[in-house]
């Protein structure tokens, strides 16, 4: 059976933060609406299931990210994942200059949670912490030639 990456999907508390903080790093947004109702409920798997969404689309245009304001039932907020938990870890994504992508998120008060490695001198990389505590990667490859 093939396969395909569709997206992955995110709650966030405020979904105009968000869509400015991704769309701000390149981004775009692909569309947005209101789902609620029978369809939403049975595929969710939550009752009474209302929601607003943005699907944004990565300039390569290969990968989408879906963020979920929920209307109904009120959101629940949760402690951020952190790197060593299971579960939901990290959106990672290559960038050309991490120092360029670490400012365009402190423009929106997210800041890399310890500063910006280097490994083996092959790529700069970092974690931040994105609205809603979403926890990002940047990857830079260094040019090695």
């Amino acid at each position: 059976m093939p396969i395909k990456f569709e997206n992955v999907g995110i709650a966030v508390r405020d979904l105009d933060e968000t869509i400015a903080f991704f769309t701000d790093l390149g981004l775009s947004v692909l569309g947005r609406d209101t789902v609620s109702g029978e369809c939403a409920d049975t595929a969710v798997g939550l009752d009474g299931n209302h929601a607003k969404i943005a699907v944004l689309q990565t300039p390569d245009g290969n990968n989408c990210l879906e963020l979920f304001e929920y209307i109904h039932p009120d959101a629940i907020p949760t402690e951020p994942t952190r790197p060593h938990e299971i579960g939901m870890h990290r959106v990672a994504f290559t960038v050309d200059d991490v120092d360029e992508a670490v400012a365009i998120a402190a423009r929106h008060g997210c800041h890399p949670l310890r500063g910006v490695a280097t490994y083996e001198d092959v790529y700069k990389l970092t974690y931040l912490r994105g609205p809603s505590g979403i926890l990002v990667m940047f990857a830079q490859q260094l040019d090695n030639s």
